[in-house]
């Protein structure tokens, strides 16, 4: 007795169905959790910052204290993010400018400035137009860099003493000799840098590094240990006025750092007001930098996102040193709170989820289309090698839910090379190549399109066998029904290589991505699942015809 398709759905409705419907129920749940691990999304920075300080709030607390200098920089931070109050903060900025001309130069007051520089502040402040200036610009004359070293003659610091010291050093690769003509912008970075140690501006961390370095510099007679530091400072200075730079210095606490710091401002002198502003709110130049540094724009752009949020969804970014992901797919809110608190646990849940699910539906499939086809004694092997497979499909729902898994993650494109024999007030400097991301959107959706293709072609090749199964004929005659199905069963490998051949004509005209592995992932789930067909249901059942047909040849009597 033939039976149908709808027959067989018809009597089989019931049980597989609901759990094909339960599990995929377990892939959407676990699909709209907020969680992933190579990636952060905007809304867990949202529920990391909600509360916390906001960048306006920042600025307005350095502005009270007086630190007109930073509180601008976060102010053209906060007016680039567009954020609620920047508006109201550049007045209230402008209007202390107003009130207090002598903060505008150094961006704020030093007492030690004061001392070396006597009435020079108030001068300025006295003259028609008052702009702030470079930090370096106080050194560059001859004349306050005598004042600077005359002060700083008397000072009983070990570390300026031995920051002094390196004066003399005659051995240079980036820079002139101080000592030598054309030598001036070492001397005036040695003298800036001395100041800032006797000023208490620098880090105890880094201020002892600095000491360290110097002490060694002038042991060896070769300015190499210390160079690069002098060299990014003055990088740093000729940007930053007097306060920005120390401010900053605060909060750093090693000379890679400052000198990482440095080159991203080389490459990239737009992004100071974000990655300065950050750097400070959360006290982490470190951090900033190096998360920077690894994702280049894509990293930026990622500080703006948490910046919008509030002081903890930075720290929570730079934390995790991840990427944010701008088109996460849709999530729950409900369950970012839990997911930022307990992330390990959200994500072992998350792919729980998956792999209860992938196995809940091909248990169904096992039930409906698979079981009627195998004997009761290989069942529960049947049922095994579904969960194999389920746990396989659960890895491919992991890969496409983490979106820079495959894509990859931003370039490293702030990243640089410098090649300086000696000092110019302008660098050469030489960007980073950069790699393009590896798999693109177009990529993975053809890849997830073949592998739909060839389950569906695997459905159809057990529904065959099953039909084989259900005809009242004898065991002979099913398997010569069986070796005529060969082609069919050899079907996936005819699809497979008809994909390879449709995606290689595609890429050429520029419809979908040129990607090679797009187009070869046809031919490879060709191969897998005639494999799978032939060696996991045909032979098997094949087997079991030849043995019946053959007891049945051997239990029939003699003539």
């Amino acid at each position: 007795m033939k039976h149908s398709v709808a027959d067989w759905l018809a009597g089989n409705r019931g049980g597989p169905i609901w759990l094909i419907v339960a599990g995929a129920a377990l892939v959407a749940a676990g699909w709209l959790l907020p969680v992933q691990v190579k990636s952060l999304s905007p809304l867990l920075l949202r529920e990391a910052g909600a509360g916390s300080p906001t960048l306006v709030e920042f600025g307005a607390t350095l502005q009270e204290s007086d630190k007109l200098g930073p509180a601008n920089l976060v102010c053209a931070a906060a007016k680039q993010l567009a954020l609620p109050g920047s508006g109201a903060l550049e007045t209230e900025l402008t209007d202390d400018a107003q009130r207090q001309p002598e903060l505008v130069p150094w961006g704020g007051l030093d007492p030690y400035l004061e001392q070396v520089f006597a009435g020079k502040a108030r001068s300025a402040a006295a003259s028609a137009t008052v702009v702030p200036l470079p930090a370096i610009r106080e050194f560059l004359p001859l004349k306050q860099r005598e004042a600077v070293r005359s002060y700083l003659g008397n000072s009983r610091s070990g570390a300026v003493k031995a920051l002094l010291a390196t004066e003399g050093i005659d051995r240079t690769k980036r820079f002139v000799p101080a000592k030598r003509a054309g030598g001036q912008p070492l001397d005036a970075t040695i003298l800036m840098t001395a100041l800032l140690h006797q000023g208490n501006w620098l880090s105890d961390p880094l201020a002892k590094e600095v000491r360290g370095r110097a002490e060694l510099a002038v042991q060896h007679g070769d300015m190499e240990p210390i160079e690069d530091f002098y060299y990014d400072l003055l990088s740093l200075s000729r940007r930053l006025n007097w306060v920005q730079l120390g401010e900053w210095l605060r909060t750093c606490t090693d000379m890679k750092t400052v000198g990482e710091f440095a080159q991203i401002l080389r490459v990239a002198p737009n992004t100071l007001p974000v990655l300065y502003s950050a750097s400070l709110q959360v006290r982490s130049p470190d951090g900033v930098t190096r998360y920077a540094l690894r994702y280049g724009k894509g990293g930026v752009a990622g500080l703006e996102t948490a910046l919008r949020e509030g002081e903890n969804a930075v720290r929570q970014l730079v934390l995790r040193q991840v990427p944010v992901n701008p088109d996460s797919p849709l999530a729950w809110d409900t369950f970012a709170s839990l997911s930022l608190r307990y992330p390990t646990v959200m994500t072992v849940l998350k792919y729980l989820c998956f792999f209860a699910g992938v196995w809940f539906v091909f248990r169904a499939l096992d039930r409906a289309v698979v079981g009627p086809v195998l004997s009761a004694a290989n069942r529960t092997l049947m049922h095994a090698k579904s969960g194999v497979m389920a746990l396989v499909f659960s890895g491919v729902l992991f890969v496409l839910s983490e979106p820079f898994l495959l894509r990859g993650a931003p370039p490293a494109d702030l990243a640089m090379k410098v090649s300086i024999p000696a000092l110019s007030m302008v660098g050469q400097l030489q960007t980073g190549q950069t790699n393009p991301s590896l798999v693109g959107t177009s990529t993975i959706a053809t890849i997830v399109f073949f592998a739909a293709v060839q389950v569906l072609v695997y459905w159809i090749c057990l529904l065959k066998m099953r039909e084989i199964e259900r005809q009242q004929i004898p065991s002979l005659l099913k398997l010569r029904l069986m070796e005529n199905e060969e082609n069919l069963f050899d079907s996936g490998l005819y699809v497979g290589i008809a994909g390879t051949a449709t995606a290689l004509v595609l890429q050429v005209l520029g419809v979908i991505d040129p990607n090679l592995l797009a187009a070869y992932s046809s031919n490879l789930f060709g191969i897998t699942c005639v494999a799978m067909v032939k060696i996991r249901n045909v032979r098997p059942y094949k087997k079991k015809l030849i043995l019946e047909s053959q007891n049945a040849v051997s239990a029939k009597p003699a003539a």
